[in-house]
Formats: structure tokens, C-alpha cells, sequence
């Protein structure tokens, strides 16, 4: 059998709206803002629903408005009953994990045409502070005892202490990210993969990136508290330590937890969404469809769960192994802005030049919906490949638990 290669025709995405209730897209139900995204790339691609074989939706939140909207959101577009669909959690990575799994499906030869991308309403989260458990063990004791896990700031935090980064690095990484996601939207460098959200009656919620801050100084954000410190020192029930504790009982080489994340350093909280098409090339040939790129590889990685943040780095190096393909090989980096630790830790593992890593800004400046950030990210690497004609481009992220996702796109020569 001849080998396949799964083909992303191209894809869309929502901008992404602040994560809260005066966010321009809280009053919009995440089946509607998939949705939205999902006729999108119809109209792009020209692909009737009736040729898709599944739709896998990343999703961080599987219930109240999230639950089952990887079957429910094609419903709400308006797509036949017939096209099946399904949801996943692989946490921060469950949009990259998507897009891998519609490239399994045609890569086998099970399948030829997958929609695959992700959503995340942070906004409408039902979550209640005060009753949410503050690590993701799920409450077994006999877990953690083993692997006390921690909240993932603290995590992050735990990062910056053992490998030394200090508040004014990560600010400084903070501060790049604005001023590249600054200039990124300044030259328009979003708009191919972006589709406005529009309300019932069609006009217009959103059109453009609500969440950066422009103009953010290391001076502002040395102004700004830690975020975690508190949270860190505090004994939770029905755990008989704080958590900085815990981090000091699982790395003793440590004196103390150096609390250097803030908000003006980690992920931004906010809505958004994104579907991508992934074809077989006979499929794409078949029908004249034009690829923009070729998913060459994917790998994932586990690491310790306690510091849970580090997996980018090794997912990264599988990935590339699995490939046949050198750090050098690869033109763009997308490595999400999780925490800034989590970056400057995969830079200094991969040994990367940060001038290749996030050109356009990440999810500091721009924000980060947990299930659809994957395939956001995707989309702003084939993006960034086309605009300055490169060919290759790595995305790597941390997810909860202690795992990394990595993926390799290709980018294909349009006739």
C-alpha cells in the first residue's frame, strides 16, 4: 500500500475575547462560537459537510455549555445528522491532540477528510472557586500520595526556581510576547486564519484580538504581585502541607519556591475556537483541493507530574527523532505561553534561537483557551511559514499531569 500523507487544507479561527462576563464573547455559547468556525472553513475549502468522516473537538471543560460539543456543535452549524463528532482532554494540548488524531485517521487509511480543531468559553466555566479542587489528583489519596501534585502556576513556578529564571526574565519574555503579538496584528499577520464572530442577527461581536496589552513595560509588570505565593503557603484539606511543601518534598535541593509568575506573565484567560481540514491527498486530488501544508510528524511525552510543565522540551526532541529531523531543520517554533518558565525551559532544553520561537507573540499577550489553543497555534505557524516562505515549523506544548504534545507541519507549494 502506497504511503499516505494527511494534508491540512487549510483552517479558521475565531479572535480571542477576555475570558469573562464583559468579554465580547461570554454571550455567545461555545457550540455557536465552534460552529461558527465550522461553516467557516465550508465556505473557505468549498468541502461539503457531507464528505467529513468525523469532527474531533478539543475541550478542557467537558460540561455545562462544553459538554459533548464535539457532536453537538456540527448539530448547531446546521451540519447533517449523519457527520459524527466527538470530544477529547489532553488539558492545555487537547486542540493539538485533535489535529493529530484526524492525521492518524488518514494517515492509516481509515479515513480521508477529518475536521479537527477546538474550543474553549473560559468565560462561562462552571466552575465555583471555593468548592473547585485546587490540584487535578482527583481527590484519591492513594495518588497522592505517590505524585502531590500541585496547582500548575506553582508549577511553573517551581520551573523558574529549579532552573533559575529569575521574575526579570520572565518579565522580559512577557514583554516580547506583547510586542511581537503588537506588530503581528499591526501588519495583519492573523487575518488569513481569522473569521469574525458574528451574533444571531449577524452583526458583528468580534473581529479582532481582544485580549492584549500594548504598550506593557518590565516596569508595569514588576509593579504587578505574584500570583501564586499565597496560594503556595496555604494548607489545603485534606492535604497536611502547603504546596510549596509538597514541591520541597519532591525536589529537597530547593530551600524554597520563588513565586515569579504573575498575570502579566502567564497565559491569559479567554474564549475562542478553530477548526482545521485534514484530507488524504488522494482525497484532496480528487477533488482539487490545493493543501497548504502536510502533517509529517506528532509525538507526545510524559514527565513528572509534580512539576508538570516540562514535557515541551522532550515531546519536541520525539517528535523530531521519530522524523528523522534535526533541531536545525525546523524554521518556526511555536511553543505556548503557558507560564514564561515553561518557554525559557524548552528554549534552554532545545537549545533554540528565541528570535525563531513565538515571532508572533503567544498566549501572554495573546491568550490562551485551553482546547482550542492547539489548533490555534497550528494555523499561526502554516501562517508564519507562508508569509516568510520557510518550510517547516515545530508546536510544542505543556498540558496538566505532566505531559508535552509536538507536532511537525510541512509547508506545500500552492500551484
Amino acid at each position: 500500500m502506497a504511503e499516505r500523507e494527511a494534508w491540512i487544507i487549510d483552517g479558521v479561527r475565531t479572535p480571542r475575547g477576555k475570558g469573562r462576563p464583559t468579554g465580547a464573547l461570554h454571550g455567545v455559547h461555545p457550540q455557536e462560537l465552534l460552529g461558527q468556525c465550522l461553516n467557516a472553513l465550508v465556505e473557505r475549502t468549498g468541502v461539503t459537510p457531507t464528505f467529513v468522516e468525523d469532527v474531533i473537538v478539543g475541550n478542557g471543560n467537558t460540561v455545562g455549555d462544553h459538554l459533548g460539543i464535539g457532536r453537538l456543535a456540527p448539530l448547531a452549524a446546521g451540519w447533517p445528522v449523519e457527520i459524527p463528532g466527538f470530544n477529547l482532554n489532553r488539558f492545555c494540548g487537547s486542540g493539538q491532540q485533535a489535529v493529530t488524531l484526524a492525521a492518524m485517521g488518514v494517515m492509516s487509511g481509515l479515513q480521508d477528510v477529518v475536521v479537527a480543531g477546538g474550543v474553549e468559553s473560559m468565560s462561562r466555566w462552571p466552575v465555583d472557586p471555593a468548592a473547585a479542587p485546587p490540584t487535578i489528583d482527583g481527590q484519591n489519596p492513594a495518588f497522592r500520595a505517590r505524585h502531590p501534585v500541585v496547582p500548575q502556576g506553582i508549577a511553573a513556578d517551581l520551573i523558574a526556581t529549579l532552573e533559575g529564571f529569575s521574575r526579570q526574565q520572565c518579565d522580559a519574555l512577557a514583554v516580547t510576547s506583547q510586542e511581537r503579538a503588537a506588530k503581528a496584528l499591526a501588519e495583519g499577520r492573523f487575518e488569513r486564519s481569522t473569521v469574525a464572530v458574528r451574533a444571531a442577527d449577524g452583526t458583528v461581536v468580534l473581529d479582532r484580538e481582544e485580549f492584549p496589552r500594548p504598550g506593557t513595560t518590565l516596569e508595569g509588570l514588576a509593579a504587578l504581585p505574584p500570583s501564586f505565593a499565597a496560594m503556595g503557603s496555604t494548607r489545603f484539606e485534606p492535604f497536611d502541607r502547603s504546596f510549596d511543601e509538597l514541591c520541597l518534598q519532591t525536589y529537597p535541593e530547593i530551600d524554597a519556591v520563588d513565586h515569579v509568575h504573575h498575570a502579566g506573565n502567564s497565559s491569559g484567560v479567554v474564549d475562542g475556537a478553530a477548526a482545521i481540514l485534514v484530507t488524504s491527498s488522494r482525497f484532496a486530488q480528487a477533488h482539487g483541493l490545493a493543501p497548504r501544508a502536510r502533517l509529517c510528524m506528532a509525538a507526545t511525552a510524559g514527565a513528572d507530574p509534580v512539576i508538570m510543565l516540562t514535557a515541551p522540551g522532550p515531546a519536541a526532541r520525539l517528535c523530531l527523532e521519530k522524523a528523522h529531523m534535526a533541531i536545525g531543520d525546523i524554521d518556526v517554533w511555536e511553543i505556548n505561553e503557558a507560564f514564561a518558565a515553561v518557554v525559557l525551559k524548552a528554549m534552554r532544553d532545545l537549545e533554540l534561537d528565541p528570535e525563531l520561537v513565538n515571532p508572533n507573540g503567544g498566549a501572554i499577550a495573546l491568550g490562551h483557551p485551553i482546547g482550542a489553543t492547539g489548533a490555534m497555534l497550528v494555523l499561526t505557524a502554516l501562517d508564519e511559514l507562508e508569509r516568510t516562505d520557510a518550510e517547516t515549523a515545530l508546536i510544542a506544548m505543556c498540558t496538566g499531569g505532566g505531559m508535552g504534545t509536538a507536532t511537525i507541519i510541512e509547508r506545500v507549494e500552492r500551484p
